[in-house]
């Protein structure tokens, strides 16, 4: 029920985006990671709640721009610190080879991004955006590593955050650009956690709780 609420509620946003609807966009934008937490609160890591907190929070800031956007990234920056230890705890990471060959296209998107990036955004946001690109490239590898779903999630996370960063730059943008953001934004933290809340679930079930307890532990309760 209450992921239909989050649906719901992402397709009302998306509209109002088209709509123009200002306001309505701006109230119903921190209402959406906030009904995305409670559907997963039953059945997921306190990592992952915390998570989408702070991306509530990261949207929040966002809404009143300027000097405000800095701690927006601030707050997407530790939902993507929790994702990444969530994904850790969880032996996402285990893999060696899967890990090297998951992030290695990675970071040539990173640094290929960061490259063109770089010479056309404002001096203050340089280092700033290069340092969160990191932690949300990190997101990406670390849940490609954790299964279809969250990698799939993290990809489209990807992909909405360097859609803004491509305006930060000022280039040239898709037809309302606000609405792909928020479209591959919304896919994404849903894939996220859902994912996250099924695997969690899943373990949990015959281990006990998962992500909160240390990978040797967990591996010894799992043999």
């Amino acid at each position: 029920m209450r992921l239909r609420a989050y649906a719901a509620l992402s397709v009302a946003h998306l509209v109002f985006i088209l709509l123009g609807w200002g306001l309505a966009r701006d109230i119903s934008k921190p209402l959406l990671m906030l009904i995305l937490a409670a559907t997963v609160a039953a059945a997921a890591p306190r990592l992952l709640f915390c998570a989408l907190i702070a991306s509530c929070a990261g949207d929040t800031f966002l809404i009143f721009g300027g000097t405000w956007f800095l701690l927006g990234m601030g707050g997407f920056a530790v939902a993507h610190a929790c994702y990444v230890t969530c994904f850790v705890r969880g032996g996402a990471l285990r893999d060696r080879r899967r890990v090297l060959r998951t992030a290695a296209p990675y970071a040539v998107v990173w640094a290929v991004l960061i490259t063109l990036l770089w010479p056309d955004l404002d001096a203050g946001l340089r280092v700033p955006l290069a340092c969160y690109s990191l932690l949300l490239t990190g997101t990406a590898v670390s849940s490609a590593c954790a299964g279809l779903r969250t990698g799939l999630g993290g990809g489209l996370f990807l992909l909405s955050d360097s859609l803004i960063a491509s305006g930060l730059a000022h280039w040239p943008q898709l037809p309302v650009a606000d609405f792909w953001v928020m479209t591959s934004y919304l896919a994404g933290q849903y894939l996220l956690a859902t994912g996250i809340a099924d695997r969690y679930s899943a373990r949990s079930t015959t281990t006990g709780a998962w992500s909160d307890v240390p990978l040797p532990l967990r591996a010894s309760r799992s043999t």
